[in-house]
């Protein structure tokens, strides 16, 4: 089985990336499930139905989410009929949303995709660690699979979570900083893990940003809009190979390019 993650997709840059993207590597990779987080596509802060709908079209099968999942007020009627999108598991029960999607795969076997949010320097949440164990027996009960967004900030956070649970999810990916890290690996019992897949939008940017306005904002300490810069384009992401029969990852490798 073969998983195609894009990484937080920043903006219209994102967007247009991801159309660009997704159909020629769905090929070349021959993917069996592509996932993007999507927490960022509307604007750099947000995701609407159009913005949804252009990752969808372009062949994303499951978009995960995080903290800032609810920020454009107008996706909430979308939410919630939109089963697609995964909301963080570990936020309160009626924060609108799927709390996780089931995806059949080509070979008839399915996958869990789910979204979990840290609690070192995040917004309040339940321990994604307790709730992702309560969890687990039901999602295995739907599923042949589980991969994992775990949106944090905290590294050591992301680090000790991909160890608690390897071997009982397929993928445990970071996001949320949208600087792409290096420690790609499989971990001992089978889980691929990677603490951050980085950001999939403009590089020229501080995180899809414009510099202009985070300079001012350091500065001056005042106040600023945040635009979404439009300088340089880059694909974020990572390509995992798992064994159906062993249920254990055997490749996870970075994607990162810079799109001209």
């Amino acid at each position: 089985m073969n998983i195609l993650f894009i990484a937080d997709v920043f903006g219209n840059p994102g967007r247009q990336i991801v159309k660009r993207r997704v159909p020629q590597l769905r090929e070349e990779l021959k993917i069996d499930v592509c996932i993007a987080n999507c927490e960022n596509s509307a604007a750099g802060k947000g995701v609407t139905e159009k913005t949804a709908d252009d990752l969808f079209n372009a062949g994303v099968d499951v978009l995960t989410s995080g903290n800032h999942l609810w920020d454009k007020k107008e996706v909430y009627d979308y939410l919630a009929i939109e089963k697609r999108i995964t909301k963080p598991l570990n936020y309160p029960p009626k924060a609108l949303g799927n709390p996780y999607f089931v995806k059949t795969l080509p070979s008839g076997k399915k996958m869990a995709i789910v979204t979990l949010i840290g609690q070192a320097f995040m917004s309040a949440a339940m321990s994604p660690f307790l709730v992702l164990d309560e969890m687990l027996p039901e999602l295995k009960k739907e599923a042949d699979f589980v991969f994992v967004d775990f949106h944090a900030e905290a590294t050591a956070e992301k680090r000790a979570f991909g160890y608690y649970f390897d071997g009982r999810v397929q993928a445990v990916v970071g996001t949320h900083t949208h600087i792409q890290t290096a420690d790609e690996e499989i971990l001992p019992k089978g889980t691929a893990y990677i603490t951050d897949a980085g950001m999939t939008g403009p590089h020229d940017s501080v995180i899809g940003i414009k510099k202009e306005i985070i300079f001012e904002k350091m500065i001056t300490g005042m106040p600023c809009r945040y635009d979404v810069a439009d300088g340089g384009k880059q694909f974020n992401g990572v390509f995992i190979e798992v064994d159906e029969n062993t249920g254990k990852a055997v490749q996870i490798k970075r994607i990162k390019e810079l799109i001209t």
